[in-house]
């Protein structure tokens, strides 16, 4: 059964200087929920880190990010959220495959999907940049659809940065409220075809991605798991 851990909203910022103060209270519970991942009984195969990364969207908020995760041995998969540059966490990550294989172009959506364990995790790049809402739209709809169809009898974890909610014309758009940094969760794979991860609404909407049913997205603590 494979076990995945969710980071999200870590808002690393790098002050006038350009670079992160290392006693801010980001890094500090960066820290923190990696020594706290270090010391679980059963290790994850794999973090997810679902958005708002970095504050200001700098390299060297990604920089530091990359350096403080560094300690962990598992597999680490990032996406973007709305205070997040695309291609700056690109370039930081280029040392995974899978984030590296989507530029594309400079600001390219970072999504891809990869295999953890028994299981597959998708991740969706709900941004939209400049603006604070999320968006799926219909191309990242379509790619979403096709890359769940390539694997449906995968246990799968859909991963976002904004929960999902039904747009009068189909798209899916989202919310925006805010969460605690840093909040550890984990999402066990099992025989349910898709259960979805969002990292940053206090709400739980439930919906349906295009073609695939998907339970309501997990309350902002505790575990999730595919049931």
């Amino acid at each position: 059964m494979a076990i995945i851990a969710q980071l999200s909203d870590i808002h690393l910022a790098a002050g006038r200087d350009g670079a992160v103060d290392d006693a801010s209270g980001p890094v500090r519970a960066l820290r923190a929920a990696v020594s706290s991942l270090l010391a679980l009984p059963a290790r994850p195969d794999a973090v997810v880190l679902t958005g708002d990364l970095a504050h200001g969207g700098r390299p060297a908020e990604y920089e530091r990010l990359h350096a403080l995760l560094s300690p962990l041995p598992m597999a680490v998969y990032p996406l973007p959220g709305n205070h997040d540059d695309r291609d700056a966490l690109r370039k930081a990550f280029s040392d995974h495959p899978a984030v590296a294989a989507t530029g594309g172009e400079p600001q390219a959506p970072v999504q891809y999907a990869v295999d953890v364990a028994d299981a597959r995790l998708v991740c969706c790049d709900t941004s939209v940049p400049g603006k604070s809402h999320g968006s799926m739209d219909q191309e990242r709809l379509a790619w979403l659809d096709r890359t769940l169809a390539e694997r449906p009898d995968t246990p799968t974890v859909v991963a976002t940065h904004h929960p999902r909610t039904r747009s009068a014309s189909g798209s899916s758009t989202t919310c925006a409220s805010p969460r605690p940094p840093s909040s550890p969760r984990s999402s066990r794979g099992t025989r349910r075809s898709c259960a979805s991860s969002a990292g940053t609404c206090t709400a739980a909407p439930s919906g349906r991605w295009p073609g695939r049913s998907a339970p309501p997205a997990p309350a902002p603590t505790g575990s999730c798991s595919s049931t």
